[in-house]
């Protein structure tokens, strides 16, 4: 049993691939790869998440609304989300902290500071 479970929403397989190889890195860890937001709404309910990353920028549900849509559930709302993505204003991050994001990580990505922050809410000894 993994010490803990993450869901990823990333449209990019490219992207996707590196943020679940760079998460393996860290240990027992099981991450659930979905490839757009409405893929990761559809996961959400069939598994107990400690953490969620999400990029911003997909097709059909985009990260910010996925963000919504978690901080607004109260079966989900104490799950951490960290965002992903590519866009570096101050408005679009600031947005995604308002809506309850507690991390944002921009690319292009470095697995050792996506690890350093993922850390941070998951315990791995």
């Amino acid at each position: 049993m993994p010490i803990a479970r993450i869901l990823l929403a990333e449209d990019s397989p490219t992207t996707r691939s590196m943020v679940v190889s760079a998460l393996e890195l860290i240990g027992d860890i099981e991450v659930v790869p979905t490839s757009s937001g409405f893929e990761a709404l559809k996961t959400l309910p069939r598994f107990k998440f400690d953490l969620i990353i999400t990029d911003v920028n997909m097709p059909d549900i985009n990260g910010l609304e996925l963000v919504s849509f978690v901080k607004h559930n109260p079966m989900y709302r104490h799950i951490p989300v960290i965002i992903i993505t590519s866009e570096t204003g101050e408005k679009d991050e600031a947005r995604g902290r308002a809506l309850g994001a507690a991390e944002y990580v921009h690319k292009p990505l470095n697995p050792d500071t996506l690890q350093q922050v993922i850390r941070r809410y998951i315990r791995v000894d």
